[in-house]
């Protein structure tokens, strides 16, 4: 049986008001880390969401800026919405939990890791994890900055990047040792130095904030016994690793891209030929593809998909060795269906005019 939200959204959320600081945010944010939280008004009437990746990339004051300052609207969805829509919307917005309504009335909210748990229980959870996950995937050696992760987070739009020594696997960090060690800097002691000190944190190892051991799978991994470790150890991202080396990652939204996709109807544009008393070579018929190729490159997005079927005949005729052909397209598509014909000397000629 195909799940809907229906078989997977919650009813319960984690939120927070309006006028809250961003500082309050993060706090949640590092307790229970949610995909994201519901911002409500003052009358507690539900307003939008924060995530945590728009707070980590501002450089306002998290303790004076006030939560409304990063609310943003989220894709709303019912109770009979398939789950690769969900996973569409979500991968479009960029936003991770999505409020489900029935009518004008707001029932509760579905997250990333459901809609990944309820889709993996079914046959696309036999897929290997080689088949979607992040291949070569950004590394930093144990002793590159954490402003080096900062800058590597903000730059590339990531939010994981393995740590490596030697080109082992050593460990990893993630956005939320971010938040932990940047936006909420711990009072550290270090050697000759007095306790309580504060150390620049962006000038702190990589090292020493990475989370260690790494949970990790191997490529031939199916997707849902990889779902099931990130459920079982609450993470959000799993290194794939090959002879102790990282060679993939997979997070939640590579999880939800291969099922957004089912989503999606497949655009394809196909010719057939329809010839009568016309030899048409391999030569003309490439010329005839490469036309119809161009075409489709300028205007494939907005005819998403159809078949261009080419009539030709011949009247007896000819001039300097080519026959004299008449030829009609008729081009049906999603969007309609469209003629036009025309007469010329030779197939290119013809197909041309």
């Amino acid at each position: 049986m195909v799940k809907i939200v229906e078989d997977v959204f919650s009813k319960g959320f984690l939120k927070v008001h309006e006028n809250d600081t961003l500082s309050s945010c993060l706090s949640l944010f590092k307790k229970e880390k949610p995909p994201v939280l519901a911002v409500l008004d003052n009358e507690g009437r539900y307003k939008g969401v924060i995530s945590r990746k728009w707070i980590i990339r501002s450089s306002l004051a998290t303790s004076a800026t006030k939560v409304s300052t990063f609310t943003r609207p989220a894709p709303a969805v019912t109770l009979q919405d398939s789950l690769s829509k969900v996973a569409k919307l979500m991968i479009e917005s960029e936003i991770r939990q999505l409020p489900v309504y029935s009518g004008e009335k707001l029932l509760g909210f579905v997250t990333d890791e459901a809609v990944i748990h309820g889709a993996v229980m079914e046959r696309w959870g036999n897929i290997r994890v080689e088949e979607i996950m992040t291949k070569k995937p950004f590394v930093i050696e144990e002793d590159e900055s954490l402003g080096a992760v900062l800058s590597l987070f903000r730059g590339e739009g990531i939010s994981h990047v393995p740590i490596v020594k030697d080109g082992k696997l050593v460990g990893i960090v993630s956005i939320y040792d971010i938040i932990e060690n940047v936006f909420q800097p711990r009072q550290v002691q270090r050697v000759g130095e007095r306790g309580g000190e504060k150390v620049p944190v962006l000038s702190v190892p990589a090292k020493g904030i990475m989370v260690k051991p790494v949970i990790t799978v191997l490529p031939e991994t199916k997707l849902r016994d990889a779902a099931e470790q990130m459920h079982k150890f609450d993470i959000s991202s799993l290194v794939i690793v090959s002879k102790g080396r990282p060679v993939g990652i997979v997070t939640k939204r590579d999880f939800l891209e291969p099922l957004a996709q089912m989503e999606t109807p497949v655009r394809r544009l196909m010719v057939q030929f329809s010839v009568k008393d016309v030899e048409i070579d391999e030569i003309q018929r490439g010329f005839i593809m490469e036309d119809f190729e161009s075409f489709t490159h300028r205007y494939g997005e907005t005819l998403e998909s159809g078949t261009l079927f080419v009539y030709m005949k011949t009247h007896g005729t000819n001039f300097k060795g080519d026959q004299l052909i008449h030829c009609r397209l008729q081009f049906r598509t999603r969007k309609g269906s469209f003629f036009s014909s025309g007469e010329g000397y030779g197939v290119e000629q013809t197909f041309r005019v």
